[in-house]
């Protein structure tokens, strides 16, 4: 009996002990507490200067619609192109350029080097540019990215001394060979430029960032516009190429036509009252090439048109869920979660320094001699 009692009283101090430490440590905590507050007061003023000194940045993003596939259109269109002797399933099938390759589209090279031109002018009117230069010299930062980057500004002026200067480009710019100023404005912007597939709904999800609301809003719109064509131009490759093969043998029949009908009558026109057999075998010749020559006329006419409503079929229709329009707020940066942050790391360090480092620091500064 006596051994169970010892047992039991050897089994509940570890309890008592750790609860009597954790009283201990909110003592310690407590008798600091004006330490904890004037840190997190500090840490209430450094992020909110953290806050305010990042430039704000707009975010406008529109919504795309998948387009809608049906067999019964399809079918009636297949067996109408069946009449002229043209084959619609291999293009109205599912093609290689799905919803998921959107945003490495968008985010290649010669994507991108097609927004450089674009005409941009600021909210309030000031600024009035090309994206490509408002890329490059209108961007703001905040004030310590200077003071952090003061030094690689001089080390790159110093190697460059020494080394020679990139040849600029003639014509434009290259995108087999981009400079390197180019190059960090292409990064930059892609950067900025987010797309977002559902893959459930495959709804698409456009969102550009600038620094400016109204040319956010500006290249969203033309991001998507680009995206469109780019989409409707790769569908439609073949079958347009498809078409203006057939455009042209389209002329060439037609002009084959007019040419045996010409013939046809200027015969008949300089051999009239004459009965003569080899007129009629001559006649007969003639009249036979004008209408081989109408038949391939009139069966290319309506492959030229089978060729078109082709074309129109396999266009892609885009339904803009959520059209872009001009941000009213900003949506970097977060000052509430920088403000948030700063605190909960100060509170954090404070308590850590006071319940640990302290103590580490004192026992290390005043070693306990045996």
């Amino acid at each position: 009996m006596a051994e169970e009692t010892k047992d039991t009283k050897h089994t509940n101090y570890p309890s008592e002990e750790q609860e009597i430490d954790l009283i201990e440590l909110a003592q310690k905590v407590w008798a600091e507490r004006m330490l904890i507050c004037k840190v997190c007061g500090i840490a209430v003023l450094v992020g909110l200067i953290v806050a305010f000194s990042i430039p704000k940045e707009f975010a406008t993003s529109v919504t795309l619609a998948p387009e809608g596939s049906g067999s019964g259109s399809s079918g009636g269109m297949g067996a109408l192109a069946a009449m002229a002797g043209i084959n619609l399933g291999s293009t109205s099938g599912e093609d290689a350029l799905s919803p998921d390759l959107y945003p490495d589209i968008v985010s290649s090279t010669p994507f991108l080097i097609e927004l450089f031109n674009v005409p941009v002018t600021d909210d309030k009117g000031e600024i009035r540019t090309t994206l490509y230069e408002y890329l490059n010299d209108y961007q703001r930062g905040p004030w310590w990215s200077a003071i952090i980057g003061f030094p690689f500004r001089v080390l790159g002026w110093g190697m460059s001394l020494f080394t020679d200067e990139p040849e600029e480009g003639e014509g434009g710019i290259n995108p087999f060979r981009l400079t390197k100023e180019e190059t960090e404005i292409a990064k930059n912007l892609d950067g900025r430029i987010q797309v977002s597939v559902d893959k459930k709904t495959g709804v698409t999800t456009l969102t550009v960032v600038m620094q400016d609301p109204l040319i956010s809003a500006v290249i969203t719109d033309t991001v998507l516009a680009r995206l469109q064509d780019y989409i409707t131009e790769y569908r439609t490759n073949k079958a347009r190429h498809d078409l203006a093969f057939t455009d042209k043998l389209y002329e060439e029949a037609k002009a084959n036509y007019y040419e045996a009908q010409q013939k046809y009558a200027r015969f008949l026109d300089s051999n009239q009252n004459i009965i003569l057999q080899s007129f009629r075998a001559e006649q007969e010749r003639l009249q036979n090439e004008m209408t081989l020559a109408y038949g391939v006329y009139n069966q290319v006419a309506q492959q030229q048109q089978m060729a078109r409503a082709k074309v129109q079929e396999i266009t892609p229709v885009y339904t803009v869920v959520q059209p872009a329009t001009v941000p009213l707020r900003a949506a970097k940066p977060r000052k509430a979660l920088i403000l948030i942050g700063f605190v909960f790391l100060a509170g954090v360090g404070t308590v850590g320094w006071i319940l640990f480092i302290k103590d580490f620091m004192r026992s290390w500064k005043n070693p306990v001699k045996n």
